[in-house]
């Protein structure tokens, strides 16, 4: 099934999807391409691994707190019970008090790249921005600005596409036009120059050129078809409970009634 919203699904934002979310969109963003630009060129997959601090949560009706499960990569186990042979454990002082941790969890994006299927040079960098990309002062943030200012000194375009509504937006010299999502691209041969697309809630998601070497002309990204394709294989439809309240940050009160009329049809359509 479809997503109500006719572009971007504010939704995926703040249900626990948004690294499935992510992670498919830039496999379908290199299918796309793919079909296009071999074999002159190839777009790749490239992973990202960052961690992210979170706070364990406890139940208050529990006597001690119970950690929220978090899934390891490795686990080890027990299969048989202590031996009944073992000697008694000695009585020990019971602790002073109780603390809590913050705990360290590995957060998997990834990006993509269009290489000249020749020499393997980096033509091309697509980079879907995630949360920790958005969030002031977190190391991710400070390394990719570091990366984005490294792209911006050599001879790579630079395409960054933004759906997340919530974080903080990326620095320009000039004001953005007001929007819940961009689409920028930084050709190097127009920098310090940048194209923007400046998406509204009830617009569709844009199509936009992807920059190849010159002279061969630029591919195409539908990105509005990458999202919709991505929503449908993933079942999102299912997964979201759209009489929940949009996540955060707050709509304006223009969009929330937008929103909640969209619902409403969805609901009880006619």
């Amino acid at each position: 099934m479809e997503s109500p919203f006719p572009g971007m699904d504010p939704f995926i934002e703040g249900t626990g999807i948004w690294q499935d979310f992510h992670q498919d969109l830039a496999s379908e963003i290199r299918t796309q391409l793919n079909q296009q630009i071999t074999p002159g060129y190839f777009a790749g997959l490239i992973p990202h691994m960052v961690y992210d601090t979170i706070e364990v949560a406890t139940l208050p009706s529990s006597p001690r707190p119970r950690p929220q499960i978090i899934q390891p990569d490795v686990g080890v186990f027990q299969n048989s019970p202590f031996p009944s042979d073992r000697p008694a454990v000695m009585e020990l002082d019971a602790p002073s008090s109780q603390g809590k941790i913050r705990l360290d969890v590995q957060l998997r994006w990834a990006g993509v790249e269009v290489r000249d299927a020749k020499d393997g040079t980096l033509i091309t960098a697509i980079e879907i921005l995630s949360p920790v990309n958005k969030r002031p002062g977190h190391k991710a943030q400070i390394d990719y600005l570091r990366k984005r200012r490294d792209i911006f000194r050599t001879q790579v375009h630079l395409i960054e596409i933004d759906l997340l509504r919530g974080g903080e937006r990326l620095p320009l010299d000039n004001d953005l036009p007001e929007a819940p999502y961009y689409v920028f691209l930084s050709r190097e041969e127009q920098r310090p120059f940048i194209d923007i697309w400046a998406v509204q809630l009830q617009s569709r998601l844009p199509r936009f050129p992807v920059p190849l070497r010159h002279p061969d002309p630029d591919a195409k990204l539908d990105l509005d078809a990458a999202v919709k394709s991505v929503y449908q294989r993933g079942a999102y439809r299912t997964r979201i409970n759209y009489r929940n309240r949009v996540p955060a940050p707050p709509l304006s009160p223009e969009q929330a009634v937008w929103v909640e009329t969209l619902l409403a049809a969805q609901h009880h359509p006619n």
